[in-house]
This record gives structure tokens, C-alpha cells and sequence, in this order.
């Protein structure tokens, strides 16, 4: 069964359409990057995953659950309650383009506080969890530094540490490295690179073409709101079946 199913799924911002007839599965343990021109709406559909953006009409389904099912003007019908829904969202962690770390905390206390707040772990446990997932983003010796001190790349890997601690079984990336100065881009594909041979579900938004090539098991174009093209990285690459996915190679590769 799919950890992640999206049926007809479309978003509107107004007048303006976003999410156009969108359709995809998603098996679990399988890595799927999303690429295509800015403003075609990838970051878009990856916030309509975790309900940080409401779409318009279509269903969505995680780890078996229906959470959406909406049609144009109408009500949701997927008739869960809040803490069922919040239950289910639980299951998917999220990495931005800007770090979103707290200033006033240390990366340990970063680290530590989702579990803590949300899933009400208790402080010695997350600490031990936190000091696991900070050393596998390579920064046990940065567990007292604040973020100001830190490099963007380490402040990303702390991130996804943080996202982590609250133990998903789907992280999503939304351009995880576009904000990040170039040679610091690797130290954080490598630690998605460690998550995706560890079996981690992914989606991620990336312009990274040649790491989606490398990690993704799926790779789908999105152009104008539209999922253009979905298939395997080396037909994607090598013989694209829509022209507009081809222009778009040909301009990035």
C-alpha cells in the first residue's frame, strides 16, 4: 500500500490555479524528488502533504488514512477529528528553504523540544534521542552552540535533526539547500543521502538535478501546476516523454 496517495488534488489562491489535477503514490522507503521551473507549483503541493496549505478539491491519503477528501465549493469529507488528523500529520517531518531554528536555544535544546512539547517525551529520553540524531547530521561537538554561530549548512543539519526527533516515517525537503552558499550544498545532500539508504520515505523539492539523479527512485517534472512527466531518474534524464521536461533538462544539464 502507499504511504502517500494524491487523487485529482488541486489548489487555488483565489483566481489564481495553482495545483492542477495532480496525481501520485508514493511507497514507502521510496525516494521521490520534485523538479521543474520556479513557480510551477512544487512547494505548493509539498505543503498540501502536511496541511500547511488547504487545498481546493481532490484526496489525499498518508500511511493509509484518507485526510482530504474535497470537492470544489464543498465541505472536507474526510471526516476526521482534530486530534486524529493531528495524529496522522505527526507522521510527516518537514526541512524549509530557511532553517527555522529557534535563536535562543542551543542546537541540543533545538533538538530536543518538538519531542518534548508535542509528543511529550520525557527530558532525559529526548535528550538521548537528540544527541543520537545531532551526531548522525556529523555535530555532536556543536551541541551547546547557538545558531547565530553556526554555518548555514550546520544550521540545515540541525534542521533535519529537529524534524527527525519527532520520528516521521515521511520527511519533506522544500529546496533543503537553495539557501545555502555552494560548498556548503554537499554536507547537506550527503546527510539526505544517509536518510534515503536508511530507508527514510522522502519527497523533496530540489534544483539539485545530478543528487536527484543519484538518491530519487521516482523523479517527477511539475511545470504550470501540472505533474508533466512522473517516472524512473534515468528515463527522466536520458529520454524525457514531454517536450517541456526536455526544454527544462536541457537548459539545467
Amino acid at each position: 500500500m502507499s504511504i502517500i496517495k494524491v487523487e485529482h488534488l488541486c489548489k487555488n489562491f483565489g483566481e489564481l490555479k495553482v495545483l492542477k489535477d495532480c496525481n501520485l503514490e508514493v511507497e514507502e522507503g521510496e525516494v521521490v524528488c520534485i523538479i521543474g521551473p520556479s513557480g510551477g507549483g512544487k512547494s505548493t503541493f509539498l505543503r498540501t502533504l502536511n496541511h500547511l496549505e488547504k487545498i481546493s478539491s481532490g484526496k489525499i491519503w498518508i500511511d493509509g488514512t484518507l485526510i482530504d477528501d474535497k470537492k470544489p465549493h464543498d465541505m472536507n469529507k474526510a471526516g476526521l477529528s482534530k486530534k486524529e488528523l493531528e495524529k496522522v500529520l505527526l507522521k510527516t517531518g518537514m526541512c524549509f528553504q530557511r532553517f527555522n531554528l529557534f535563536p535562543h536555544l542551543t542546537v541540543l535544546e533545538n533538538v530536543m523540544i518538538a519531542p518534548v512539547e508535542n509528543l511529550k517525551m520525557p527530558k532525559q529520553e529526548a535528550e538521548e534521542l537528540a544527541k543520537q540524531l545531532i551526531a548522525k547530521v556529523g555535530l555532536s561537538d556543536k551541541l551547546d552552540v547557538y545558531p547565530a554561530k553556526l554555518s548555514g549548512g550546520q544550521q540545515q543539519r540541525v534542521a533535519i535533526a529537529r524534524a527527525l526527533a519527532m520520528q516521521p516515517k515521511i520527511m519533506l525537503f522544500d529546496e533543503p539547500t537553495s539557501a545555502l552558499d555552494p560548498e556548503r550544498v554537499g554536507e547537506v545532500l550527503q546527510v539526505i543521502k544517509d536518510l534515503a539508504k536508511d530507508g527514510m520515505t522522502m519527497l523533496i523539492v530540489t534544483h539539485e538535478i545530478g543528487f536527484a539523479r543519484e538518491v530519487a527512485d521516482k523523479v517527477v517534472f511539475m511545470y504550470g501546476g501540472t505533474m508533466l512527466e512522473v517516472s524512473e531518474p534515468e528515463k527522466m534524464f536520458t529520454n524525457p516523454e514531454n517536450e517541456r521536461t526536455a526544454a527544462f533538462l536541457n537548459a539545467v544539464l
